[in-house]
């Protein structure tokens, strides 16, 4: 196969969360401090904002994307309480590496691939997180550079627009079904579906291969460019 191309999902393909704050949790915070804002709203109003709002206008801070979910829900709340709850969450919802990523990547690049982070989330949230293996990356593609969010094709055909190769040259690996592989499957990627857990107990038309890590992953690209 002619691969020059390696897309990496990037949420519970690179990197995992190691503790997140639950909206329960964000609801209690909101409650304590006067504000009647409570879990399923505020998920609501988070997501419509992530896959919405940051596409296309950008939010450069958790304050600022905050700022857009309050005025989502069209309430007014004090500076302090913002500053508090960006805090909160800048403390917990933190992302790492998973053990496998900097090696595949790496790899990846061994193999004269050009390679891509294709997400809708912010960077500066996963910044810190992927510092150790960026300097691999040829394009991170986020919500906000792309205009879109993943379940739009326009994400992974700007994302190939900038590496300057077709479809056809690249795998995508990712453990969500529709935006990672259903998606990139139908522009005619090559697409191999991570599934850590291994849940999924049969690989789905869509996916070429089925995977548990990583490295699996890395094997069955460099199987594939010998043939």
């Amino acid at each position: 196969m002619n691969l020059k191309a390696v897309f990496f999902d990037l949420h519970g393909t690179l990197v995992h969360l190691r503790d997140s704050l639950t909206p329960e949790e964000i609801s209690e915070f909101f409650l304590k401090n006067g504000y009647e804002i409570y879990p399923q709203t505020w998920s609501a109003a988070s997501h419509f904002v992530g896959m919405v709002d940051y596409p296309r206008r950008r939010y450069n801070n958790r304050k600022t994307f905050i700022i857009q979910v309050l005025r989502r829900l069209n309430i007014r709340i004090d500076n302090k309480t913002v500053q508090q709850l960006a805090s909160m969450y800048d403390q917990h919802d933190t992302y790492a590496l998973f053990s496998d990523a900097h090696a595949a990547v790496t790899k990846a690049k061994q193999l004269g691939m050009k390679t891509a982070i294709v997400t809708t989330i912010a960077e500066w949230v996963f910044c810190s997180a992927i510092e150790r293996i960026k300097g691999c990356f040829d394009v991170i593609m986020t919500g906000y550079k792309a205009g879109s969010e993943k379940s739009n094709p326009l994400m992974y055909k700007e994302t190939l627009k900038k590496l300057s190769v077709i479809a056809e040259e690249v795998v995508m690996i990712g453990d969500e079904l529709l935006v990672d592989i259903k998606i990139p499957k139908k522009l005619g990627m090559h697409t191999i579906l991570l599934d850590r857990s291994g849940a999924i107990k049969e690989k789905p038309d869509e996916a070429d291969r089925k995977v548990t890590t990583l490295e699996e992953a890395m094997i069955i690209i460099e199987k594939w460019r010998e043939t």
